[in-house]
């Protein structure tokens, strides 16, 4: 059967100016907008359309300007079927809006308290990623795994975005490392990002401690279809499972390319990113060049 996937994107898409056509269009989003400012305490909106880049990147903002962009993005469809979705990292809060499995007044709250504790679990250890480019996703993994052996540093992988790019994450020390091991064995290309730390690594364990207790407190209910979730790349029905993988995302690995081959496999034959930007679609045709994409922002 063929089946319509809907997914949503993560931190680092955003831009300044996002969302301003929506709300300007859209009464749906609209709405979505004037309840986060509401929920949020301050009008995050102002800073989306007008504020500037560097603005935009202060943790308590970006990540929930994406999720709220994304949420409302899907909102000014009219009557979306999701057979299937998924979000990349911070975009699973909204593809876990976008089946029902959480209210958007819920998700925002979440999304605001993770966006907190990841800034300070980054503020604790000096830490960063990098991007890997042009190697086999097993050779990266070995290669980490004998630095971190070898050193007592901490590099993981972080991020399998599609087949030839993974993203690395650690203490400075361990990506240095790692980084040097990398090229030495033929990485094309590699290069550090400009993020605060070291997401989806050990060293988000702070944030989980504070995450999944809110997580816990929060109530999930049952999915009107699956979600595709980063740190398992396979479809979750329960809510239950949803909450422990949510929770486990924060320091566990966002398996992209895993996931949306576990849709492809499942009768995706169309993607439809909902959110800022186009990165998602992008990835998605790296992994399989033929599957019909589009957006909606």
């Amino acid at each position: 059967m063929n089946k319509h996937a809907y997914i949503f994107p993560g931190q680092g898409a955003q831009f300044p100016g996002m969302g301003k056509e929506l709300y300007e269009t859209n009464p749906l989003a609209r709405d979505i907008f004037e309840k986060a400012n509401e929920i949020l305490r301050f009008r995050i909106s102002d800073i989306m359309f007008n504020g500037s880049a560097e603005e935009l990147k202060q943790t308590n903002v970006t990540q929930p300007a994406v999720f709220i962009h994304s949420v409302a993005a899907y909102n000014s469809l009219t009557d979306p079927k999701p057979d299937m979705v998924a979000g990349h990292s911070l975009g699973e809060f909204s593809a876990l809006v976008a089946n029902k499995t959480l209210l958007f007044e819920d998700a925002l709250k979440l999304v605001s308290i993770r966006a907190s504790a990841m800034q300070q679990a980054c503020e604790l250890t000096p830490s960063s990623m990098a991007a890997v480019l042009g190697m086999e996703d097993d050779k990266v993994e070995m290669i980490c795994a004998k630095v971190q052996e070898e050193s007592g540093e901490i590099v993981v992988p972080a991020n399998y975005n599609c087949p030839g790019q993974l993203v690395i994450s650690g203490t400075m020390k361990g990506v240095e490392l790692a980084l040097v091991a990398l090229k030495e064995a033929g990485a094309r290309k590699s290069l550090l990002l400009h993020v605060s730390g070291a997401f989806h690594s050990p060293l988000m364990q702070p944030a989980w401690n504070e995450l999944s207790g809110a997580i816990e407190h929060t109530k999930f209910s049952t999915p009107i279809c699956p979600v595709y979730q980063n740190v398992v790349a396979a479809p979750v029905m329960d809510p239950n499972e949803i909450k422990v993988n949510l929770e486990n995302q924060l320091t566990g690995a966002v398996r992209w390319t895993q996931s949306v081959e576990a849709m492809l496999k499942d009768g995706a034959v169309e993607f439809t990113e909902s959110g800022p930007g186009r990165v998602l679609q992008g990835l998605v045709h790296k992994i399989n060049k033929d599957v019909k994409v589009n957006s909606v922002h």
